[in-house]
């Protein structure tokens, strides 16, 4: 199964120039927990991210002014991304394996085309999960069905 029908293709992103202040603002006005930092070129190429525990770790609890940091001063370089294709049980061991919750999602040409989000799977999997439960409720309905 692709992740192809569940990542989010609305991302928040950001140039490394952007100010921590003005990363923040967005994150509260968009109601996301991160945002994608993109080269400033025509594809759109992720190169970071910054999500609410760097800017918590790495700004409030340092006591920094938001203002005198950018987003290339915050942002997580080590970055993983993954293939628009994938199939969701590989995602899962990339996300696993970097211990990231958040992964961006790239085309063929490396461009950002949205964020895959460890919440996108628990919700994919909770439908599934139901789907399986459902097997032996209309197993029993279907024997009924059949020997009345």
């Amino acid at each position: 199964m692709s992740i192809q029908g569940i990542y989010r293709r609305d991302v928040i992103t950001v140039g490394p120039e952007a100010t921590v202040a003005e990363v923040a603002g967005l994150m509260r006005t968009q109601h996301v927990g991160d945002v994608i930092v993109v080269e400033h070129d025509a594809r759109r190429r992720p190169i970071g991210i910054v999500t609410d525990r760097d800017l918590v770790v790495e700004v409030l609890a340092q006591e920094v002014d938001p203002e005198e940091l950018t987003a290339a001063d915050v942002m997580s370089r080590d970055l993983v991304s993954v293939g628009e294709d994938e199939g969701i049980l590989r995602v899962i061991r990339v996300m696993r394996d970097y211990g990231h919750r958040r992964l961006p999602v790239v085309n063929a040409a490396g461009a950002l085309v949205g964020v895959l989000s460890m919440d996108d799977v628990f919700r994919l999997m909770a439908v599934e999960l139901s789907a399986l439960a459902s097997i032996s409720t209309q197993e029993r309905l279907q024997e009924c069905e059949r020997r009345s």
